[in-house]
């Protein structure tokens, strides 16, 4: 019975040994769940980096082809007006008038 009770004890301590690294080794149940985790994020990640790729690949195709991509990107960016356009500003409704010089009657000589 004595012996018995040994073999009992040793084989839980096998056991317990065995399931030491599964459990809290450097490869075990937590760390592959941290790595899939960094795994998920990492996908993520280049996912949104390749719609941003796709996204700059087009419109260099477009600059590349066409200068309706450039004077809309001018126009936009830098504030750019054509030789036949017309230039208006709409102010909201809230903003103080800017002040209007007077005119003078009399012409200037």
């Amino acid at each position: 019975m004595r012996s018995l009770r040994w073999v009992t004890v040793v084989l839980l301590a096998a056991l317990a040994l065995l399931q030491w690294p599964l459990w809290l080794g450097e490869r075990g149940w937590p760390a592959v769940h941290r790595l899939r985790q960094q795994l998920h994020a990492q996908l993520l990640a280049n996912e949104q980096a390749s719609q941003q790729n796709a996204a700059l690949s087009a419109q260099a195709r477009d600059l590349r082809n066409g200068t309706q991509a450039v004077q809309d990107r001018a126009r936009s960016e830098m504030g750019m007006i054509a030789p036949d356009e017309i230039f208006v500003q709409v102010l909201p409704a809230s903003s103080p008038l800017p002040p209007v010089a007077p005119a003078s009657s009399a012409p200037a000589r």
